[in-house]
Parts: structure tokens; sequence; C-alpha cells
């Protein structure tokens, strides 16, 4: 069962990505996929959207799965795995969580069930670079997450300019060397065929 988040700052469009990008991965039912998603809101709407496009999801409300419910995101998982073992599990944490430390929840699962690290993957809004990089306001959050990343999708690209979108992969760089960039547009499909090709064929270091 392999763990992959799908995390970056709030309306970057990890809700859209992961129901286009869990149907890419179960192709024509080869590959059981499935969805956590986590809100610290009392409402899970991005939950309830998930669910009527017809995919099977896992709430965890209350606090941060790197955080306040990591145990709560490791008992789901072993529900997972025991009750339906996926394939793979796409986790969309909260707009504000760290990376590393979901890796380290997702960890606590494998005590009860066998589970592999995918990707971190990580959206960064093309349409917003100036804000989500403002060290006053999303700056250290954001950084933090590109840090962390082992993949970063440039989000929305169809929104923008070619010269736009080769900024952002300019100032990406500024803190993460080494992660693959995927330019991303959910609207279009663009890179999710890749994104999904990256994650199968990913292996934990």
């Amino acid at each position: 069962m392999k763990i992959t988040q799908i995390a970056g700052f709030l309306g970057c469009g990890k809700t859209t990505l992961l129901l286009k990008l869990s149907q890419v991965l179960r192709g024509n039912d080869e590959r059981k996929v499935a969805l956590v998603v986590n809100e610290i809101g009392e409402i899970p709407v991005d939950g309830k959207i998930m669910e009527e496009s017809g995919m099977t999801v896992k709430d965890i409300g209350g606090g941060c799965i790197c955080c306040e419910v990591a145990s709560s995101f490791a008992k789901t998982l072993s529900q997972l795995y025991r009750s339906f073992k996926p394939d793979h599990v796409l986790v969309e944490p909260t707009g504000v969580a760290v990376p590393h430390q979901v890796k380290l929840a997702a960890k606590m699962g494998g005590r009860d069930a066998k589970i592999s690290l995918g990707p971190a993957v990580v959206l960064f809004d093309a349409t917003r670079p100036a804000e989500l990089l403002d060290m006053d306001m999303l700056g250290q959050l954001v950084t933090t997450q590109i840090k962390d990343a082992d993949i970063i999708a440039v989000s929305k690209v169809d929104a923008v300019d070619e010269a736009a979108v080769k900024d952002s992969a300019r100032q990406i760089r500024d803190y993460n060397t080494t992660a693959d960039i995927v330019n991303l547009s959910s609207f279009n499909e663009l890179g999710i065929d890749r994104l999904a090709a990256d994650i199968i064929e990913w292996k934990e270091a």
C-alpha cells in the first residue's frame, strides 16, 4: 500500500488534482485507490466533493495529521489496509501541513499495515508566486513545503503565460534544487499522466 501525499497551500488545486489523479491511477480497475482527506474545519467539504464523484474517501478532522491527529491518521491507514487493501492511498493534508511530518505520521501506520511511502507532491500556484513566497505572510510555510517536496507541481499553468511558468520554476529552485518540477493544469489534464507514472514507479529511498 503506497502512501502519496498531495500537499500545498490553500487554493493551489489539490482537490481537483486528486480527483483526476485517482482516476488515472485506477486505470481500467487495474489498481485500487483510496483517498484520505484531512480538514481542520467541521464540514469536510473536499471529502463530500470526492464522494459525489464516486470515490471512497476517509475524512480526518479535528486537527492536522502531521501533529494533533497523527494517531488518527495512522489508525485510518491500518483500517484501510485491513478492509480495502488499496494499491495506492492519496492523502490530501491541510494546507498548512509540513510534508516531512506527514511522512512520519504515515510511518506510524506501518506498525499494523504493509506500507511504502510514495513521493511528497507539493503544488505551487503559478498565478500567485509573490503571495506564496512573501516572507511576511505565507513564505515561511510555503518554502518549508517546497524544501520537503520530492515532486513540485506548478499548478494552473493554463492561467498564466510561459514566462510566468518559468519564473515560478526559477523561484522554486531557490529552495529545492533536486525535486522534479512538473507543469500542471488539472483543467486541461496537463501533467497528470506524468504524475501518475512517477507515483507508480516511485521507490522509497
